[in-house]
C-alpha cells in the first residue's frame, strides 16, 4: 500500500516545523503534488542531474532533500540547462522534491544538534535562538482503563514535551457523571439513566501550532461519544530551536587538538583554520552550511571556536582580531549528517505508522571540492 505524499510531508514537518525556516528560505514540497503515491523515497543532501537519474533508475516516487532545488522565481525552465534538465527529468517521471533547509537546520534534533552531537558538544543551546512557541495546556477526562492510551496518543502527537524530557503529564483520579439521552451511543450505561464512572484528569502543555494534531490524535483514541476537553493558553514559551548551537568538550584541549578531532569526526581530509595551535579551547560552538556570519554572536556566548563552512577572508580577519577561534570544515561536511539522520527518522516513522514505504539515504552526493 502506497503513503500519500501529504503524509510524507507531515512526519517530516513534525521533525522540521516549516515556520521555524528563515524569510528569505525556499522550503517545501518543490516539484509534484500532495496527492502523489509515494512507494519509495530517496534523502539527500542536494537534488543534482546525478541524484534525478539514480531516483528515475530505482524507481523513487519522492526525494527529500536539505537545499531547494528552486531558491528564486524561474523565468523559463530550458532544458539545456542543469536545472531545466533536471526538472525535466522529475516531472517526466512522477518524481517529487521536498526541501527541508533552514528549518532543519533550526529544528531540535535538527542539523546543527546532529552537527554538536557529532563534536561531542553537551549542554547545548542555540546560538541564535529562534522564534518561541506559544504553549497551550490541555485539559481532557477519560475513563481511569483508556487513561494510557490517550496519554500515549497525544504525547506520540507532540503533547507533553518540557525541555529534554518528552510524556510530561499530570492526572488526577475522580467520578465523572453523565446522563445518555435518546439518540445516543453510550460508552457505558443505558440511555435515561444517570451514570457515575472513574475518571481520570489528564493535563499536559502543548505547543500551539501541535493543538490541532494533538487533539485529533486524543480524540481518535478516546472512547467517549461526546469528550470533554478543554484548552489553556499559558504565558509560558518554549524555545529549543534556532540557528547554530553552543555546547561544552568533555575536557579543554588545544586549538590543534580540536582541529584534528573535527577532521575525524567529519570525515574530511583538510580543514581550514584561524587562531594559534596553543590556544585553549573548551566552549564550542558550531552551524552547519555557511555561519560564519555569527562569529560575534558566538563570542558573546562565550565560544572558545567556531566550526562552520564557506568563512570569507574578510570574516577570517574578523575572527581573527577579535580572538576566536575558526574553523572551516565546509559547507557539505557540515551539513551532510542530515542524510543519514532524515532517512533513519522516516524508516522508524514509517515502521510506527504502519506505511510500506522504503527510504534509502542517498550515497552518491559528495562535496564539489578537493584537494590537488
Amino acid at each position: 500500500m502506497s503513503v500519500k505524499c501529504q503524509q510524507i510531508i507531515e512526519a517530516i514537518e513534525e521533525l522540521a516545523p516549516v515556520q521555524l525556516a528563515e524569510s528569505w528560505d525556499n522550503p517545501g514540497l518543490i516539484v509534484g503534488g500532495v496527492n502523489q503515491d509515494i512507494r519509495k523515497v530517496l534523502v539527500a543532501l542536494d537534488v543534482t542531474p546525478q541524484v534525478a537519474q539514480k531516483a528515475v533508475e530505482e524507481g523513487v516516487n519522492l526525494i527529500i532533500a536539505h537545499h531547494p532545488l528552486i531558491f528564486h522565481a524561474v523565468k523559463s525552465i530550458r532544458t539545456d540547462t542543469p536545472l531545466g534538465s533536471t526538472l525535466a527529468t522529475l516531472l517526466k517521471n512522477d518524481i517529487a522534491v521536498y526541501a527541508a533547509h533552514t528549518n532543519l537546520d533550526s529544528a531540535a534534533g535538527g542539523v546543527n544538534d546532529l552537527l554538536a552531537n557529532r563534536l561531542g558538544l553537551t549542554d547545548c543551546r542555540p546560538l541564535i535562538p529562534g522564534n518561541a512557541s506559544k504553549l497551550m495546556k490541555l485539559v481532557v477526562f477519560v475513563p481511569k482503563e483508556h487513561s494510557d492510551n490517550v496519554r500515549e496518543a497525544i504525547c506520540a502527537a507532540g503533547a507533553g514535551h518540557i525541555g529534554k524530557y518528552s510524556h510530561c503529564t499530570f492526572s488526577a483520579c475522580g467520578t465523572g457523571t453523565f446522563l445518555p439521552l435518546p439518540g445516543t451511543n453510550p460508552y457505558a450505561g443505558e440511555i435515561g439513566k444517570l451514570e457515575s464512572t472513574a475518571e481520570v484528569r489528564l493535563e499536559t502543555v502543548v505547543p500551539e501550532e501541535k493543538a490541532g494534531k494533538v487533539i485529533k490524535a486524543m480524540l481518535a483514541v478516546h472512547p467517549y461519544e461526546e469528550v470533554a476537553y478543554e484548552m489553556f493558553p499559558l504565558h509560558q514559551t518554549m524555545t529549543s530551536s534556532g540557528m547554530g548551537r553552543v555546547g561544552k568538550l568533555p575536557e579543554t584541549v588545544t586549538f590543534a587538538e580540536f582541529a584534528q578531532t573535527v577532521k575525524a569526526a567529519l570525515e574530511v581530509d583538510f580543514v581550514k583554520l584561524v587562531g594559534t595551535a596553543d590556544r585553549k579551547v573548551k566552549t564550542v560552538a558550531v552551524c552547519g552550511g555557511a555561519g560564519s556570519s555569527f562569529i560575534r554572536q558566538a563570542l558573546e556566548l562565550g565560544a572558545d571556536a567556531l566550526v562552520t563552512g564557506d568563512i570569507k577572508y574578510d570574516e577570517g580577519q574578523l575572527g581573527r582580531d577579535l580572538e576566536i577561534g575558526l574553523i572551516d570544515a565546509g559547507h557539505f561536511a557540515t551539513e551532510r549528517l542530515m542524510v543519514q539522520a532524515v532517512s533513519d527518522y522516516l524508516k522508524h516513522y514509517s515502521v510506527n505508522h504502519g506505511w510500506e514505504l522504503t527510504v534509502e539515504a542517498d550515497p552518491s552526493n559528495k562535496d564539489v571540492f578537493y584537494i590537488a
